[in-house]
């Protein structure tokens, strides 16, 4: 990635999105929980579990609702798709998936 990034309009952030669930979806579904545990990695190396995701504001940029127990973790994150490196998908324990879940949007 480089050094410098600007927004542009071209990217498909919203086609992103609406893959990202299905495929969240799909993986809640052929594990047989209601809310999957969804964690991305940064570029930075940074970790966050979502609550969910947004493909606002656009123009490349996503928004990432946190849900954390740390701390310091933000409630949310406006990041470029592009410093996304990584998306990992677990099933859960009743316990955690009490505090942590993926909201897959209903199908429209």
């Amino acid at each position: 990635m480089p050094d410098l990034w600007t927004p542009v309009a071209e990217l498909p952030h919203e086609a992103f999105v609406e893959r990202l669930h299905k495929v969240i979806a799909s993986f809640a579904e052929t594990m047989g929980v209601d809310k999957p545990i969804v964690e991305v990695e940064l570029a930075d190396s940074s970790r966050f579990v979502l609550d969910r995701i947004e493909p606002e504001p656009g123009f490349g940029m996503v928004t990432l609702y946190v849900t954390d127990s740390r701390d310091d973790a933000p409630d949310a994150l406006i990041v470029p798709i592009g410093s996304m490196r990584r998306i990992e998908l677990s099933k859960s324990s009743d316990e955690r998936v009490q505090r942590f879940g993926f909201s897959v949007p209903p199908a429209t």
